[in-house]
């Protein structure tokens, strides 16, 4: 058994496809409308390992979905992990950028992490071994 997709709510898709591929370098995988053709799937991929893992950058159009978004949000608890080589090098290269962090990196044992708003409604954990 293989995780192929995993997804995160986004208040709006094309926001999200232009933070997750502009400012963290993903790539768009995959963008068709499905059912009726009033929902669309959306996808990124790192460019690391562009047949590996999706992330769906899935529509928060119901009230289950924001209810939940904003609770996770509101207690600062991350939607999503990245893991990166250089989370210091990351850190410098996105605050460039204008990219917000609720919590620069930080020594936690075995690894080092932060966390930073992806503007889509969603607070996104960056994490790298040590």
């Amino acid at each position: 058994m293989r995780i192929k997709v995993t997804s995160i709510f986004v208040d709006d898709q094309e926001n999200a496809l232009q933070f997750y591929t502009d400012m963290l370098g993903f790539q768009k995988k995959k963008d068709m409308y499905v059912g009726n053709g009033d929902m669309k799937w959306l996808t990124v991929v790192s460019p690391e390992d562009p047949d590996g893992v999706e992330l769906l950058l899935e529509p928060n159009d119901n009230e289950a979905a924001k209810t939940y978004q904003k609770a996770i949000y509101e207690q600062g608890i991350p939607a999503a992990s990245f893991v990166v080589d250089d989370i210091w090098a990351e850190y410098e290269h996105m605050t460039y950028y204008d990219v917000n962090f609720t919590l620069e990196p930080t020594n936690a044992g075995s690894m080092t992490f932060a966390i930073f708003d992806d503007t889509c409604g969603n607070l996104i954990q960056l994490s790298q071994a040590r």
